[in-house]
């Protein structure tokens, strides 16, 4: 659908937020002045929605570009991977009240994923996501950005902290599954609370399933916490998922799909 009015280009960096003079009603949220280029077609949605643009991308296309390019249906679902928003920066696209309602962007400086934390209070008011699949920008990506700034166990915490918030409070009981590295590491980020509702680690390697537990040797109880681990068709949903998704030539994705699940029910990426 054309807009109606002319939209209102949002241009920022770090500490350099900028509004352009224009009166219309409509906010595009772009992140560093140069680095897009819009397509004359124009899109509008709802008050409250958030709609991104399907990116599409000039040179190989990482694990994160298929993911953005190719994920429908979850576009609220998958709010907790590491891949970021379900609809990347750029693309974003919202009325200016709605954008007041939710913003502004965290000035905390260098090293604050803003973007992230804008998704997060966009979702956390109500706000929805939808991708328009289409091709409407050109976005110059480069290294020298400042998103580059931001480190990885920053955005982790961040993501734990958002899925005990928005999650787990509706779950009395969960599995992880993966009982490697992300998933231990995962169950060492959870709050005490939220690590009692962990009731299993469930894996396909034999050598994690015959061990039998993961044994939390951190925790300051007595007796240690020991939480088993099983082959995922024994364990019980929901799962938080710690498995990168296209990583394992599908067979991953064939496992989960052999249960008949519910992505948002039964299970979550968290990967």
């Amino acid at each position: 659908m054309p807009c109606l009015a002319p939209p209102v280009v949002l241009v920022r960096g770090l500490g350099d937020p900028r509004v352009s003079p224009s009166p219309g009603s409509r906010v595009n949220v772009n992140r560093l002045p140069g680095t897009r280029v819009r397509s004359p077609e124009r899109t509008a949605h709802g008050p409250s929605g958030e709609s991104g643009r399907r990116p599409r991308r000039s040179r190989a296309v990482t694990r994160s570009g298929r993911w953005h390019l190719e994920g429908t249906g979850v576009l609220c679902a998958q709010v907790f991977t590491s891949h970021g928003p379900t609809v990347v920066m750029p693309t974003w696209f919202c009325s200016r009240t709605w954008f007041s309602h939710v913003g502004p962007f965290d000035e905390g400086g260098q090293g604050v994923p803003e973007d992230l934390l804008l998704f997060y209070n966009h979702l956390r008011k109500g706000g929805g996501v939808v991708r328009v699949d289409r091709s409407l920008v050109l976005y110059r990506y480069h290294p020298d950005a400042a998103t580059h700034s931001v480190l990885e166990t920053t955005i982790w915490t961040h993501r734990v902290r958002f899925l005990e918030e928005r999650v787990l409070p509706h779950w009395a009981a969960f599995t992880i599954w993966n009982a490697g590295r992300q998933g231990r590491r995962l169950y060492r980020s959870l709050s005490a609370g939220a690590r009692r509702k962990v009731v299993a680690f469930c894996d396909v390697d034999e050598n994690k399933i015959r061990k039998g537990f993961y044994c939390y040797e951190d925790s300051k109880e007595t007796p240690k916490p020991r939480v088993p681990i099983l082959h995922f068709r024994a364990a019980r949903p929901p799962f938080v998922i710690c498995v990168k998704l296209d990583l394992t030539g599908g067979e991953f994705e064939a496992n989960l799909r052999s249960l008949n699940l519910q992505e948002g029910r039964d299970f979550l990426h968290f990967s």
